[in-house]
C-alpha cells in the first residue's frame, strides 16, 4: 500500500514537473505603481488580459501555456536591470517591457542573449536594428520591437499637420513651437528630431520648457509658455503630469495647441483634467478606439472580460494598444514553433519578418498593419492623429457613461504618411 502510494505520488510530481517544463515563461515588465503608472497600469492590464485570452482559446502557442512573469518594477530602471537577470535564470524566450530608460538600459543585454523584447518604449533608438544609421552612440538593436510609430515620427506627423492647421488658419508669420516634459529619456527622446524639422518646416523653435514626470504645480511653465506666445507645445509626460498642465494653463489663459506624445492623452486623462484637456491633438495606435465597431472587436471585447466579467469598463486606447503588442509577440512565437521549430530567440525574431501590413488573425480592423525588416524595426510610418473633445462637466460620472452621454470623445483629426527616410532610422 505504502509503496503504491509512493509510487502515485512520484507519478504526480513527474507529471507536474512535465508540464511545467512545458510552459512558456514570457517576462513582463509592468509600472502599476510608479510615475507612468497612470497608462502603465491600463496598457499591462491589456497585454496580461490578452496572454491569458491566448492560453484559453488557442491552448497557448502550439499547446504549451504561456507562462506569463509580470512584475510591477515601479518604473525604475536599476529594478528592471536585476528583474532582467532573475528572468535569464527562469530562461524567459521572450519579454514585454514598458519605460525608455529601462529599455534602451536592457538593449545590450536582450542582444546579447538573443531575447526579443517587446517594450511600451516607442523611442527612435530602437528601430535601428542593424545599428548602420551612422548616428552617434548608435547601437545595434535586433532583438527590440513596439508595435506603433516611434515617438520621434509621432511628433513629426504631429508637426506636419500643426503646419497644414496654421497655414489654413490663416494666421500671419512663423508659427512658435515648444518642446515640454521631463528632463528624462521618454520625454527627451524625441526632442531633437522634433526640433528639426519644426526648423526645416518654417517654425520658430523656441527654448524647451521642462516639467517632472509627477503631477505638481506648473503655473510657472505655463507663465512662461504664455510669455514666449507659443502657438503649438508638445507634452512630452504621460497624462498624469500633462494633466497638472493643462489646468494650470487653463487658469492662466494660455492660449495654445497642445500636441500631446502617445502616452501624453487618454479617455482617463480626459475626464481628470476635463475642459482643460479639450483640443488636444495626439497619436492613437489602433485603427478604433473603444466603442467602436471592428471585426476584431469581437476578440478585444473577450479578452476585456477576462478581468471585467460583468464586461461594463470602459477601455482606454492604452489598454486596446497593450493586447496589439501582446498579439505580435504571441504571433512572433506561433511563427517560430510551427512545424515543431524550437522556441527560441532567433526564430521568435524572424518570426517578426515573416509577415508584411501584419495584422493579428482575429484582429482585423483593431491593430493597424506592422512592417519590420532587419535592418529596420520601424514597424509602421502611418500616424493616426486624434482630438480629445471635451464638452461637459466630467465630474460627474465615469468613463463609460461620459463617453455614453456625448460629454467626451476621441474623434479622428487626420492620418499622416511618412516617409520611409534613411536619416531619420534610429532618430
Amino acid at each position: 500500500m505504502k509503496r503504491a502510494v509512493l509510487g502515485l505520488a512520484l507519478a504526480a510530481g513527474l507529471a507536474s514537473t512535465a508540464v511545467a517544463q512545458q510552459r512558456i515563461n514570457l517576462g513582463h515588465l509592468m509600472d502599476n505603481s510608479g510615475a507612468t503608472s497612470d497608462v502603465g497600469l491600463p496598457f499591462g492590464q491589456g497585454v496580461n488580459d490578452a496572454m491569458a485570452w491566448v492560453n484559453q482559446t488557442r491552448s497557448g502557442i502550439a499547446g504549451r501555456p504561456i507562462n506569463v512573469l509580470a512584475v510591477d518594477y515601479g518604473y525604475q530602471a536599476p529594478r528592471a536591470v536585476s528583474q532582467y537577470q532573475a528572468w535569464s535564470r527562469e530562461r524567459v524566450v521572450g519579454i514585454m517591457g514598458w519605460g525608455t530608460a529601462d529599455t534602451e538600459a536592457l538593449t545590450r543585454f536582450v542582444t546579447r542573449d538573443r531575447i526579443p523584447y517587446v517594450s511600451g518604449s516607442y523611442a527612435a533608438t530602437l528601430t535601428d536594428a542593424a545599428g548602420r544609421s551612422g548616428r552617434p552612440g548608435a547601437e545595434p538593436t535586433p532583438f527590440n520591437f513596439f508595435y506603433g510609430p516611434s515617438y520621434s515620427d509621432s511628433l513629426r506627423a504631429m508637426l506636419t499637420w500643426a503646419r497644414q492647421d496654421w497655414t489654413r488658419s490663416g494666421r500671419p508669420g512663423r508659427p512658435k513651437y515648444v518642446h515640454m516634459g521631463g528632463n528624462h529619456p521618454y520625454p527627451n527622446s524625441p526632442k531633437a528630431a522634433g526640433e528639426a524639422l519644426a526648423a526645416e518646416l518654417g517654425f520658430e523653435v523656441l527654448p524647451a520648457i521642462v516639467f517632472a514626470l509627477t503631477p505638481g504645480d506648473y503655473t510657472a511653465q505655463c507663465l512662461t509658455l504664455k510669455n514666449q506666445g507659443a502657438n503649438y507645445a508638445y507634452l512630452g509626460n504621460t497624462a498624469g503630469s500633462n494633466i497638472s498642465v493643462l489646468r494650470a494653463c487653463q487658469t492662466a489663459g494660455v492660449q495654445v495647441q497642445f500636441l500631446g506624445n502617445v502616452w501624453g492623452m487618454d479617455e482617463n486623462a480626459m475626464k481628470a483634467a476635463g475642459a482643460a484637456a479639450n483640443g488636444v491633438v495626439f497619436p492613437v495606435r489602433t485603427a478604433v478606439v473603444w466603442g467602436q465597431e471592428a471585426p476584431g472587436m469581437t476578440n478585444v471585447r473577450a479578452i476585456s472580460r477576462l478581468s471585467d466579467s460583468a464586461g461594463t469598463a470602459y477601455r482606454p486606447v492604452h489598454y486596446v494598444a497593450g493586447v496589439c503588442s501582446a498579439m505580435l509577440m504571441v504571433e512572433a512565437m506561433e511563427k517560430a514553433a510551427e512545424g515543431g521549430g524550437a522556441l527560441n530567440g532567433e526564430r521568435i525574431r524572424e518570426g517578426f519578418y515573416a509577415r508584411q501590413n501584419w495584422v493579428p488573425r482575429g484582429f482585423e480592423g483593431v491593430c493597424n498593419p506592422s512592417n519590420f525588416a532587419p535592418d529596420d524595426h520601424r514597424g509602421t510610418l502611418r500616424v493616426a492623429l486624434y482630438r480629445a473633445v471635451v464638452n461637459g462637466d466630467t465630474s460627474q460620472g465615469n468613463v463609460a457613461e461620459l463617453v455614453r452621454a456625448g460629454t467626451m470623445r476621441v474623434e479622428p483629426v487626420t492620418t499622416i504618411e511618412l516617409e520611409r527616410k534613411r536619416d531619420w532610422l534610429g532618430w
